[in-house]
């Protein structure tokens, strides 16, 4: 027996409930998209002009393939924002598994890219699982810990936090070797969304100190095994180790270089030569420095030319020197407030998984773009992390667009305080059993 309803849906054969949407799709979250759309737009033109310079593929063809790959991301961030979040939690362990299958091929036969295997070609498309990785990450943490409430009190069970430590272990051994960036960076998506979900001081320390035990040992891996024959740059293959060169550096003697360098803070960055090896960092300084307060305007970059990687792990020093100072700070706010908005919807929803789902998708993007704008700008030593939506790569575009998809079905589809007991009724029956839990975070 079918029962008719407006908001409700029942297959009589498969008896799925299907619930349509409780409210429209947040105007800023929309907004923030294509505000960094049409600043990614502008930006990378001039961030291109080195890639332009370099190649035959004409005066227009990088800004034409980027607008393709942002045309792609919005179609992706519309279809995602019209389905109904329910349809996402089946898909999880799928793509995970995809995630990590990449990854395992990428770090035995993938490319090489500044030094380390990063990615494969599908169809002559350029893939970085290391990407995918990320948001499986915060799926899959979003899967355990909704999975596993403390009925008895606010938070979660021991066990979610013993699955969930063992999840970033493992996806972080997927990614050190690529860069001990990425993994940085998904340690500190899955603290904070462990913080967000109630996880008890007691069990991040012990999981703290846990990371800190296998990191240990990766370390001495590293120390003890035979530096890989891997292909590198003339200025790669020579680092700098306490005053000495080192050939064939293995990436520990990279790390080690780069935090050395880095911590010369006691000599200002006008005073610093510029060798083969901090070239890039060094230049950007130079960028920023000429922007100013209120930049140089669009189209107008003088180091874009010149700077390797303008337009993908420094496009935020071309944002500054021709928006300024200004400009950088409303890049910045624009991330900001995508974190903002996400915590609000995350605080009302009624149930636990979107509620971690949307505030983990929106810590995965706000704290890249901070690990990024951290290095362009000298507060973290260098590494390669492109800054969502703006910098040039097809992966982390459509893999901050799936996270903007799902924010935005989250926004549409999941009842909040307020909302109709019919519609809560109809949520609770789309989900499965193990992920009806009421939301213990809201406000």
């Amino acid at each position: 027996m079918s029962v008719e309803s407006p908001s409700l849906q029942v297959d009589e054969q498969q008896s799925t409930v299907k619930p349509k949407a409780v409210a429209k799709a947040d105007k800023h979250i929309w907004g923030i998209f294509i505000a960094l759309c049409i600043i990614s737009t502008i930006e990378l033109y001039s961030a291109s002009s080195r890639e332009v310079a370099s190649s035959s593929i004409g005066v227009m063809g990088p800004i034409i393939r980027h607008l393709v790959m942002l045309g792609g991301g919005a179609l992706i961030v519309w279809f995602l924002s019209k389905r109904h979040y329910s349809e996402f939690i089946p898909l999880t362990l799928g793509f995970a598994a995809v995630s990590v299958v990449m990854m395992v091929y990428v770090m035995f036969f993938g490319e090489i890219v500044n030094g380390a295997r990063r990615s494969l070609t599908i169809l002559g498309i350029g893939i970085y699982p290391a990407e995918m990785v990320k948001l499986s990450a915060v799926l899959l943490i979003a899967l355990v810990m909704s999975w596993n409430p403390n009925t008895q009190k606010v938070g979660v069970t021991s066990k979610a936090v013993v699955y969930s430590g063992i999840i970033v272990l493992f996806l972080s051994g997927l990614l050190i070797e690529q860069g001990l960036t990425n993994t940085l960076l998904l340690l500190s998506i899955s603290y904070s969304m462990m913080i967000v979900g109630g996880v008890r001081l007691v069990h991040l320390l012990v999981l703290t100190v846990a990371y800190a035990a296998c990191g240990g040992v990766f370390i001495l891996y590293l120390l003890l095994s035979e530096p890989k024959d891997i292909p590198a740059d003339a200025d790669q293959k020579v680092e700098m180790i306490d005053g000495k060169e080192k050939k064939n550096p293995t990436r520990l003697d990279t790390w080690i270089a780069r935090l050395q360098r880095h911590g010369q803070d006691s000599v200002p960055k006008w005073e610093i030569p510029a060798t083969g090896k901090n070239r890039q960092e060094i230049l950007s300084y130079m960028a920023q420095a000429n922007g100013g307060i209120y930049g140089v305007g669009p189209g107008n970059s003088r180091e874009a030319s010149r700077l390797p990687l303008a337009f993908s792990d420094y496009i935020f020093a071309i944002i500054v020197e021709e928006l300024g100072l200004i400009g950088g700070i409303v890049v910045l706010v624009l991330y900001l407030w995508l974190l903002g908005r996400a915590l609000g919807i995350a605080s009302h929803c009624n149930r636990t998984y979107p509620a971690l789902v949307v505030i983990g998708m929106a810590i995965m993007i706000v704290f890249q773009a901070l690990f990024h704008m951290g290095i362009v700008s000298g507060f973290f030593p260098v590494s390669g992390q492109p800054l969502p939506l703006l910098s040039k790569g097809g992966t982390s575009i459509a893999v901050t667009a799936i996270a903007f998809g799902i924010m935005l079905s989250i926004s549409r589809t999941a009842t909040r305080q307020g909302s109709r007991k019919q519609d809560i009724r109809d949520e609770i029956d789309a989900l499965p059993e193990q992920f009806d839990a009421e939301n213990q975070m809201q406000l």
